[in-house]
């Protein structure tokens, strides 16, 4: 990737770079004035919101369907679908009151009963979700629009949860499709959000078309993070999925896209360089890397491996070789993301950050030792299609052989990768014991609403650790009455998560994207989600 990204340097504008394709895109803008095109950071292969935490699917999710709640710029949630909201005296019953004009992309009106069967598929996949319904007594439906959330005993984070931008996002669905088992990907795809998936023009691997919903009637409120009037001043929204970031960045400087996520860091210089094209932070908490241990299966369901690993895998070797810059990122012992309230860095002495390689290196060997690690190969998920996890998982296979582990990379693109991730069974029989993922630094800055964080054994996240007193630390922090308590539960969750090793963090990074500021403008600031409501194409 890296001579890659460096031809660009070289090369400057090339259209001949999207040969075939430049012509077509252009007279398609032409005709189609208030169109956009946007280069995200990979493939939508899987349409179902809920069924992954893929952020690609969640992009998707919040292009055509809708929320109860959204979190706003302040990120304080904020009512969506919902008009009115009533809580009882005693703080156990929540009833919720849809707001008029909802409508699906058939035509037909959202009702409670879709709302109710949305949430509990939704909760049986999120991390919050199972949190707070633990303590859900019955979801009973009123009447048309009107649906009830009864508690056992009153839980302040219940907005929060249904609000959240984090994977998987609460989106309502029809009922009849919002019944399809949670862990098997739906079928049928009927929003009622600002956009209408145009599932005739979809390819995956190439493309993919949304177009505006003339049916949608807006909040009347400004737009603020996912909140407020999604008001849409775009006739089409058009997905290019080009992997190769030397064509995309080509083709964002010779205008033939109008949007690229994910840049890599050493060619913003020349990006920002061409008229035309600003670069901007929208997240700016950045994201979170970690590489996931299978605890299920060996080597890693023992203790002393883990740690062995957490001491070979370097957070400064992955970062300079994924990101580069320093400028963008740093090495962080939190689980919860350095510069968040929770931000705390407890226990990551285990993590010897300021120890010499060769210091560590030692330690994780004779770790590696006592672990009683027999050299049976070990199996690492790598996606080659995006640079970061591309470049993360090289990083960590070296670092891992450099300790004795004997490393086998499973080389796919991401979306094997998430669809393999789920397989329990052992390695050789289709599972795997390593891969690299990252999550949005706001969705990781909570230890409820990231359900990577949940330690609850085969029912956990893709590594399925098991802790118990993870979970009460968990339970203890949603109940907290202030910050200051949360933060020092946090700092308890923190030391707990480093010493029997959750998962090993690789460092943060903020990541600017790239878009044509003489043509958009009104791109909202929102973690975790790309929107396209209050966009307005002028050029």
């Amino acid at each position: 990737m890296t001579s890659t990204r460096r031809s660009v340097l070289k090369a400057g504008v090339s259209a001949a770079a999207l040969a075939g394709v430049a012509a077509p895109m252009v007279a398609r803008a032409q005709q189609r004035p208030r169109q956009v095109r946007m280069v995200p950071h990979g493939d939508l292969n899987v349409l179902d919101p809920i069924w992954t935490t893929q952020n690609m699917a969640a992009y998707h999710g919040a292009m055509m369907y809708d929320t109860l709640f959204g979190i706003d710029a302040n990120f304080n949630p904020q009512p969506q679908m919902v008009g009115k909201t009533d809580i009882s005296a005693d703080r156990k019953t929540y009833t919720f009151e849809l707001r008029p004009g909802l409508k699906w992309h058939d035509g037909t009106p959202v009702t409670a009963r879709d709302c109710v069967a949305s949430i509990r598929r939704w909760q049986a996949k999120d991390g919050a979700g199972q949190h707070l319904f633990e303590r859900v007594a019955d979801t009973p439906v009123v009447d048309e629009k009107t649906f009830r959330i009864v508690l056992k005993e009153p839980y302040g984070l219940l907005i929060d949860a249904l609000a959240k931008t984090s994977t998987p996002l609460c989106v309502m669905m029809k009922a009849e499709i919002a019944a399809t088992d949670p862990n098997t990907q739906i079928t049928r795809h009927i929003g009622s959000g600002p956009f209408k998936f145009v599932e005739s023009e979809y390819r995956p691997g190439s493309r993919v078309v949304y177009e505006r919903n003339p049916d949608y009637v807006p909040r009347s409120e400004p737009a603020s993070g996912i909140a407020g009037g999604k008001r849409v001043m775009l006739d089409r929204v058009i997905w290019d999925i080009i992997p190769d970031a030397q064509t995309a960045a080509s083709a964002l400087m010779a205008g033939e896209v109008d949007f690229f996520e994910l840049p890599p860091i050493d060619i913003l210089p020349t990006l920002t360089a061409t008229p035309g094209i600003k670069t901007e932070v929208f997240s700016k908490l950045g994201n979170v890397g970690q590489v996931r241990l299978n605890h299920l299966h060996p080597p890693f369901n023992n203790l002393a491996a883990r740690k062995a690993a957490q001491l070979a895998i370097s957070q400064e070797d992955i970062q300079r070789a994924a990101i580069g810059n320093p400028q963008y990122y740093q090495t962080c012992g939190s689980h919860f993301a350095c510069g968040s309230a929770m931000g705390v860095e407890d226990g990551s002495e285990a993590l010897m950050l300021k120890a010499s390689m060769a210091e560590r290196q030692a330690k994780a060997r004779e770790l590696l030792k006592q672990s009683g690690y027999d050299g049976k190969p070990i199996v690492l998920l790598h996606a080659t299609n995006i640079h970061i996890m591309n470049q993360t998982m090289l990083v960590v296979a070296q670092n891992l052989r450099q300790v004795g582990f004997n490393v086998q990379l499973a080389s796919t693109d991401w979306g094997a990768v998430v669809t393999r991730r789920s397989n329990q069974n052992p390695p050789e029989q289709g599972g795997w014991n390593v891969f690299y993922t990252y999550s949005g630094g706001n969705a990781t800055s909570s230890p409820i609403s990231l359900f990577a964080h949940a330690a609850i054994g085969r029912k956990a996240w893709f590594g399925w650790p098991e802790n118990a007193d993870i979970e009460k630390m968990r339970t203890e922090w949603a109940y907290a009455p202030n910050l200051d308590a949360r933060k020092g539960v946090a700092r308890r969750i923190n030391k707990t998560m480093m010493d029997y090793v959750h998962d090993i963090k690789t460092g943060q990074w903020v990541q600017p994207a790239a878009y044509r500021a003489d043509r958009i403008r009104g791109l909202l600031t929102v973690p975790e989600v790309i929107p396209w409501w209050n966009v307005e194409r002028y050029a």
